[in-house]
Order: structure tokens, then C-alpha cells, then sequence
């Protein structure tokens, strides 16, 4: 099973009012274990970064003004992520802004199936922050490169939360993962031999009754045998 991680940074909060996407970072999982390929791209928005954006990304006007326009990244991203389902933090943020830059050059939005993990994490800790740093602090999960959002990073940190809400462990790591994982499993060349026989030989039964002459008193089933 595919999946994919995927995290946006944006200009604000408002997508069918002029906020644009400036960035988008993709993780892949197969089987729930991420296969080590990755998808990342800043974005030009076509207009000016507010301050209170800039101050949780730090991606600036003069830093995003040679970056490409979502128009031409379009057809790699959808590529990427294909028809699997995303895995996305509080998704219904992160869809709007993808479908509403879809809808901007004309193209459909997304059918992809979509896991929220904001639900997950609700349902599993009632009453508790969702946020995804407090889901890294619950599950002590190494944050601390997180100084600004970056879509890319957050999406790594959200595939290691998505795993521990699935239960902490990687299923089928090897037997039904990637074809990286596989790969990655040592080999070990084991010698055939034959089975070992279920009844002891003449010599190994001469060498017991031999121990057993050594005691000073035979023990009761030696002297019961030699009776019969």
C-alpha cells in the first residue's frame, strides 16, 4: 500500500481569498514504512509574503522570486503522488490550498483519499493537543531542527507520528515492504544438514549405560531394566 506525507506552507490562511502555496513537501510510505523517496518544491506566489507568514516559514519575497510558478510543477507533484492516499495534518487546510491553485489554471481537484491525522490523534487522545509538535513531545519524537515550518521537515515528522498512531510499529517491515527494505535485509547462507534421528544410536546408548555403571548405586530404572 502507497501512501504519501505531504505538507504545504502558504502565505496565509485564506486560500479563496489570494493566499497562495509556497511550498510543498511530499514523504512516500509503502506499507507504512517510508521508502526513502521524497518529493520538494518552493513556489513563486505571485505576490508579497505578509510579515506574519514570513515569520513562521521565514521564505521570503527575495527568496522565492526565481522559484518556479505552481503552473510548472503542477504535472511532477501529481505525478508524485499519483492516486494514493495522503496522509496530511489537519488536511483540510493543506487540500483547499492544493485545489484552489488547481482550480487557478483550470485543472480538477484532487480525488485522492485523504487521512487527517489531526482525527486520529483527537480520537486517540481525547481533550489532548493535536498540534504536531505536541504529537512529537508525546511520542518523543526528535524535533528540535523545527525552529521555522518547512514542508519537507514537517512532513518527516508527521510520517514518524502517523506510525505511532498506528500502534508504534512498522508492519511487515521486511516481509511486505518496500523493495528498499527488502534490498536492506541481511542475507544469511545457513549449511544444510540433516535432520537428527529420533532414536539414539548403538554407540551413543553403549556410552549412556557406561555413565551409569560409574555411580556407586545403578539408579532404579538401570537395575529394573537389567532385572527384566
Amino acid at each position: 500500500m502507497r501512501e504519501i506525507v505531504l505538507d504545504t506552507e502558504t502565505t496565509g490562511v485564506d486560500a479563496l481569498n489570494g493566499d497562495r502555496l509556497v511550498e510543498i513537501g511530499c514523504v512516500e510510505l509503502f506499507n507504512h514504512v517510508a521508502t526513502g523517496n521524497t518529493y520538494h518544491v518552493y513556489i513563486n506566489p505571485e505576490r508579497d509574503m505578509p510579515e506574519e507568514a514570513f515569520r513562521i516559514h521565514g521564505l521570503s519575497n527575495e527568496f522565492l522570486s526565481d522559484k518556479p510558478l505552481f503552473s510548472e510543477v503542477v504535472g511532477e507533484f501529481l505525478e508524485f503522488i499519483g492516486n494514493d492516499q495522503l496522509v496530511i495534518h489537519n488536511a483540510g487546510f493543506d487540500i483547499g490550498f492544493i485545489n484552489a491553485e488547481l482550480r487557478r489554471i483550470g485543472m480538477k481537484s484532487l480525488s485522492n483519499p485523504v487521512l487527517d491525522t489531526v482525527v486520529m490523534a483527537r480520537k486517540r487522545f481525547p481533550g489532548a493537543a493535536a498540534s504536531l509538535d505536541a504529537l512529537c513531545r508525546r511520542f518523543e519524537i526528535d524535533n528540535s531542527n523545527r525552529t521555522l515550518h518547512g514542508a519537507l521537515l514537517d512532513s518527516e515528522l508527521l510520517a514518524e507520528v502517523y506510525l505511532e498512531l498506528l500502534g508504534g510499529r512498522q508492519p511487515d517491515l521486511v516481509l511486505a515492504g518496500s523493495e528498499a527494505a527488502r534490498d536492506a535485509a541481511i542475507r544469511v547462507e545457513r549449511p544444510r544438514r540433516e535432520p537428527r534421528p529420533h532414536q539414539p544410536l548403538p554407540e551413543e546408548l553403549a556410552a549412556h549405560e557406561a555413565f551409569l555403571k560409574g555411580f556407586k548405586a545403578a539408579p532404579l530404572w538401570f537395575a529394573e531394566t537389567k532385572a527384566e
